[in-house]
């Protein structure tokens, strides 16, 4: 299993967000650079972010959702262009990083 897995569920329609392009960067607020990037499969899910061998350094993570693509393949007016979610590494445990999407508002957890 990879270090770092996500997936988004429209909740506007209880599916999952298929084919939404995900961005992993590391760094800080002053400057990023990009990990990896993927698309979501049929399921909503990216099961390996990272390439194969690398492990997540301790340090500050943002994942990025290209959200405003999804919402405008579905001809559905959204407010968030995309979504943005800033996390701390801090072992080499699992990190699920799941997001709960809708046209007009969003949530997410640690998963497991």
């Amino acid at each position: 299993m990879s270090q770092l897995t996500t997936h988004i569920l429209d909740t506007s329609k209880g599916r999952p967000a298929e084919d939404v392009i995900i961005i992993l960067y590391h760094g800080e607020l002053d400057g990023w650079t990009e990990i990896a990037r993927d698309r979501t499969n049929s399921d909503g899910r990216i099961p390996a972010l990272l390439p194969e061998g690398l492990l997540l350094e301790p340090g500050s993570y943002k994942l990025h959702f290209e959200t405003r693509e999804y919402f405008d393949r579905n001809k559905v007016k959204t407010f968030y262009p995309y979504v943005e979610i800033f996390f701390e590494v801090d072992s080499s445990e699992h990190y699920h990083v799941p997001l709960l999407l809708n046209p007009y508002g969003y949530s997410t957890y640690r998963g497991s």
